[in-house]
């Protein structure tokens, strides 16, 4: 529609002139007039498209029109919008040979074909012809001034436009950039829940194990102890089979799109709870916490049940044996120290393959902290530091 609006704001009122102002000596004339107009309406249909094209059609029937009829017959008008497409389509060296270009190709047919007729208005009675001169400066300064009105507005749409696709394809790359900062996160996430499922999975089947195996050997001597010891292997079990269950549910796309967490939620993990189980499994386990309670952070409270569950399961495997275990939990302001002592030659840590360690290490490391694991004078130590930052009361 506005293709259509430019070429008829040139068209209409040069047929209008052609038809009734412009005095052609010949039908010839006119016609030659009418067909260079009808071939320039045409032409300002495809300016956005081909706008170099185009307006080197126009100038090309501009400088026809002056050197067969001694007139531009509005000719300059369509070159002007023509320019303007070039100037708002194209790159700004382009524009301005074109400019270049148009004025110095109407100057030479004006120049080499002046005007036969161009009179001013009447003054005391009389007409004055201009000279060709006169006709040349006032004919080229007209087309010039119309040119750079053009040039400059057709730059600036093309600079407003092109302002508009760069903020579209920033905001493109916004967009592209969050949805991978959202994988990278679900992809993270999924990880993180892997190795909660080795902690689930291989801890509680440790203390299963160890249960049954306690059971087993207490069945026929003390066999109250033994049912203790089945009804703790048939809690652990049942737990453990419902945070499978939940994890699973976490990792499946159906039940995530349904709308499933994409992370478990877990309460506030009981550190007693968690060592009466290993105590009942048969392990020499001391439990001590000083300091005020953890932060309100189940990532944090879920990442020191993690390593100090780590750390038993580990005792459990590689030197169930040990005469003495002792867990310490210490909070301190901006951190908390975990220790668990084997006292017992041998080291959990090293003849579990180290992989233990290695997820102890990179939990930690998420708090900004770090766990060493090593041997002592009485047997084995793992110790871990992790720091947060605390809130200020309001």
């Amino acid at each position: 529609m506005v293709d259509w609006f430019v070429a008829l704001w040139y068209g209409l009122p040069a047929a209008a002139t052609i038809i009734w102002v412009t005095p052609f000596h010949t039908s010839s004339q006119r016609v030659l007039a009418a067909g260079l107009a009808l071939v320039a309406f045409l032409a300002l249909l495809q300016r956005r498209r081909q706008p170099v094209v185009v307006l080197t059609v126009v100038a090309a029937g501009l400088v026809t029109s002056q050197a067969a009829l001694g007139d531009t017959t509005g000719l300059e008008i369509a070159a002007v919008l023509a320019l303007y497409a070039v100037a708002a389509y194209r790159p700004a060296p382009t524009a301005w040979l074109a400019l270049a270009g148009v004025t110095a190709g109407h100057a030479a047919a004006v120049a080499l074909w002046p005007y036969t007729f161009v009179t001013v208005a009447p003054e005391h009675g009389a007409e004055v012809t201009l000279s060709e001169l006169q006709s040349l400066t006032i004919s080229v300064s007209v087309l010039l001034a119309l040119s750079m009105v053009a040039l400059l507005l057709g730059a600036t749409a093309r600079g407003r436009r092109l302002h508009i696709a760069a903020l579209e394809e920033r905001a493109a790359q916004l967009a592209l950039e969050r949805d991978q900062r959202e994988q990278v996160a679900r992809s993270a996430e999924r990880s993180r829940i892997a190795r909660e499922m080795h902690d689930v999975v291989a801890h509680s089947l440790s203390v299963m194990i160890a249960l049954a195996d306690g059971a087993g050997a207490a069945l026929e001597r003390r066999p109250e102890q033994a049912r203790v010891a089945l009804d703790e292997l048939a809690s652990t079990g049942r737990s453990a089979l419902a945070d499978t269950r939940r994890l699973l549910g976490v990792l499946r796309e159906d039940d995530a799109e349904a709308g499933a967490p994409l992370s478990p939620q877990p309460t506030n993990p009981d550190l007693s709870e968690l060592v009466s189980r290993y105590q009942a499994a048969g392990l020499p386990v001391t439990f001590t916490e000083t300091g005020p309670a953890l932060p309100d952070d189940t990532g944090l409270q879920l990442a020191v049940f993690r390593i100090v569950q780590e750390a038993l399961t580990n005792v459990l495997r590689h030197a169930p044996g040990s005469p003495r275990i002792e867990v310490t939990v210490d909070r301190r302001p901006e951190y908390v120290v975990i220790e668990v002592d084997n006292a017992d030659g041998a080291s959990p840590a090293t003849q579990s393959g180290g992989r233990g360690l290695v997820g102890m290490r990179e939990r930690a490391a998420v708090y900004d902290g770090h766990v060493d694991a090593g041997p002592t004078t009485t047997g084995w130590r793992v110790r871990a530091v992790l720091r947060w930052v605390e809130e200020e009361e309001l």
